[in-house]
């Protein structure tokens, strides 16, 4: 029997799978690792009279990442919409409502760590920050929401519904963390933008968002006070941590001191290791190494760019749009405040700053994007 054109086409057809994308995530790990060690090793062995402290834990949490990334990039994405066989509910649904359960329990329960409340205590393990999980469940459920009815974002009011829907999660959010509220609103109104087809009302939505963003700054006075000190860093009292960040940026010079080699990182910059390691970037590896670290998360940005315009459905492309969203906001917002050049956000930098349930959070993603590539058919 003869074979079909069709069917010879379809016999030409394999799934691709992104590895420059797993590359590049694998990469900035291991780096992210190297940094950590090198910018806490000091502070461990004075605190805890053990160099690696930090690095075994953050370790730990990055190689369970990764099994969790591998895992995840080889179940169709789809899955998350699809209704589950016995309660029949969609595992979305389910993750939706989890992840307002750990805020509100948060809110009454949580941890409270250098003044705030924003973590779940694990005992031994640690603490793990519910924020990070929603996140996920913002990508996950604004892509949905949109994926039923894409046209209804062509009018504003379409886009206040999607609003409507996520705001729960983002109310709780604001009350814990303003910086990860700051987020979560980019990567939701990221996804619509690249949803809709008309882009002029979104013009009249970010007025609004930097209203309402305006009032809960300069209402709150620990959140003004940011402000104060940004305009004054150098005299204000609590400009201490960025002020030494960046002495750390400025005598790292073209090439830097050397790994390992950083002077603020022995105790002039607290917590070197978190959102402020960048400064040590540069202060070790200088500007080559910094500009280097940027190219990276360039690729990384670029490579889920392709992903998302490939996508075999609207619903994965709109899942690499809100990963895409979450990592480019959270390097640009970094970098921006060790640099001064926005007030300080308490945002860390992807895969490099200290923090297991953030490691663990972006690696998922990553794995929900390279399920996403799974599902791409390629010619061989």
């Amino acid at each position: 029997m003869s074979r079909t054109a069709g069917e010879t086409t379809n016999k030409k057809l394999h799934s691709y799978y992104d590895y420059s994308l797993l590359f590049l995530t694998l990469f900035l790990v291991c780096f992210g690792l190297v940094m950590i060690y090198s910018t806490s090793s000091y502070n461990a062995q004075r605190i805890y009279g053990d160099a690696t402290h930090y690095l075994g834990r953050q370790a730990l949490f990055a190689g369970a990442g990764i099994l969790i990334m591998l895992f995840v990039s080889k179940i169709d994405y789809r899955i998350y919409i699809t209704n589950l066989p016995i309660i029949r509910l969609k595992p979305i649904t389910l993750l939706y409502f989890l992840c307002i359960g750990m805020q509100v329990y948060v809110l009454i329960f949580g941890a409270v760590i250098k003044g705030a409340k924003r973590w779940i205590s694990l005992g031994p393990l640690g603490q793990f920050q519910p924020s990070e999980l929603t996140k996920i469940a913002v990508i996950l459920f604004t892509a949905y929401i949109v994926n039923i009815a894409p046209r209804t974002l062509d009018r504003f009011i379409g886009f206040l519904k999607v609003v409507l829907f996520i705001s729960p999660l983002l109310g709780l959010i604001v009350i814990e963390n303003f910086s990860t509220a700051l987020v979560v609103g980019v990567i939701m109104v990221s996804i619509c933008f690249v949803a809709s087809k008309k882009k002029a009302y979104f013009i009249v939505s970010g007025l609004m968002f930097i209203a309402a963003g305006s009032a809960f700054v300069f209402l709150v006075s620990y959140r003004s006070d940011r402000i104060k000190i940004w305009l004054d860093i150098e005299n204000h009292p609590k400009g201490y941590q960025i002020l030494q960040g960046l002495y750390a940026i400025a005598s790292g010079g073209v090439f830097g001191k050397g790994l390992g080699e950083s002077m603020q990182k022995l105790g002039f910059i607290p917590e070197s290791h978190n959102d402020m390691i960048f400064s040590v970037i540069c202060e070790e590896l200088g500007l080559f190494g910094a500009v280097a670290m940027i190219l990276l998360f360039i690729l990384l940005v670029w490579r889920i760019f392709i992903i998302a315009i490939n996508a075999p459905d609207l619903y994965g492309g709109l899942i690499a749009t809100g990963v895409l969203a979450h990592i480019a906001i959270q390097v640009l917002l970094n970098i921006a405040v060790v640099t001064n050049s926005i007030p300080s956000t308490g945002i860390p930098l992807p895969f490099i700053s200290y923090g297991g349930s953030s490691v663990m959070v972006l690696l998922f993603e990553m794995g929900i994007v390279l399920s996403v590539s799974n599902q791409i058919k390629a010619q061989r």
